[in-house]
């Protein structure tokens, strides 16, 4: 089984890999430092399609499917994690459920400027007492009118501070756990929408807020897809949030291995390179093993989402 990348996706990667090194490189420090994520890079990104690698070209996407998402995070995630981890969700994560079933009102006004870079987007599932288990939200979405009352929070939102929009999991219906929550789109400038930034251990180059709904309208038209459909859209999502994700930790190793590499290679005991004691080339090679092995999986699972399979 041939599991290569093909001559587009190849170009794709070399100048994914010219992009990160010219334009994130140099920022790093800064967006560490003072913990603010470069937002300059969506638009940076969107203009040259980029940003949101997989989806088709009518949305301004590249329709490289998958395998082009996970070549975007695995590049930028080289350079740095923080960084990269703001890109993954505005490339599948927050916008995944818009592409997938939201109306095509719904892709001109949220998910083509995501893909372009002049909307940043949120994923608003995580709350204080709903993390892996995601049927247990508490944010909720009254129908009044025309509209939508949500109440409710959510934690460790990933571009939460930055966003335009938030694709938000909220129930409709608290009765039926899971079958009740429905996906909405939920704007930065509705009236009781709040954010506050949290602080870090690591990743502080990516926006992660907590966010506060408090009695937020939203019009009926914000729903995407049907009405207490959302967990099992939220779900669909997730799926190749998880690939991608694989491939920003497959960047962060490949990163760790070539700084070892390098260092092994300067560092100089009894008159020769630690890299040519056995004892560090053994450990050198099972690293790069390693990665080759995770890189293999990688792209032959995103191959197979990008031809429909379950994987």
């Amino acid at each position: 089984m041939e599991f290569e990348l093909n001559e587009e996706q190849k170009m794709f990667k070399e100048s994914m890999e010219n992009f990160a090194e010219r334009e994130v490189a140099p920022i790093v420090d800064e967006s560490e430092n003072e913990e603010s994520c470069p937002v300059g890079l969506f638009s940076k990104l969107g203009k040259l399609g980029y940003l949101c690698p997989g989806y088709p070209t009518e949305y301004g996407g590249g329709g490289l499917g998958e395998v082009g998402t996970c070549i975007m995070v695995e590049e930028i995630a080289r350079i740095c994690s923080g960084i990269a981890s703001g890109l993954m969700v505005q490339s599948g994560l927050a916008t995944f459920p818009i592409w997938a079933h939201g109306s095509e009102e719904q892709k001109r006004k949220f998910l083509t400027p995501a893909i372009k870079g002049e909307k940043i987007s949120a994923f608003g599932l995580t709350e204080p007492n709903a993390g892996s288990d995601a049927a247990a939200i508490e944010t909720t979405a009254k129908r009044e009118g025309n509209n939508y009352v949500i109440n409710g929070n959510k934690i460790y939102i990933t571009n939460g501070t930055i966003c335009d929009f938030v694709t938000l999991a909220a129930s409709t219906d608290r009765s039926k756990g899971s079958r009740g929550i429905s996906t909405i789109i939920l704007e930065k400038d509705t009236p009781g929408f709040s954010v506050a930034k949290m602080r870090k251990l690591g990743h502080h180059s990516a926006a992660t807020g907590e966010l506060a709904f408090d009695n937020c309208r939203v019009p009926l038209d914000n729903l995407i897809g049907e009405e207490e459909k959302g967990f099992k859209y939220m779900l669909e999502a997730l799926n190749p949030a998880r690939i991608s994700h694989s491939a920003r930790s497959l960047g962060l190793a490949q990163a760790a291995f070539d700084a070892s590499l390098n260092y092994a290679k300067e560092r100089v005991q009894f008159s020769q390179p630690i890299g040519k004691f056995q004892a560090i080339s053994f450990k050198l090679a099972r690293m790069a093993t390693a990665i080759e092995a995770a890189r293999s999986l990688l792209y032959r699972v995103a191959r197979l989402f990008d031809q429909g399979e379950e994987c």
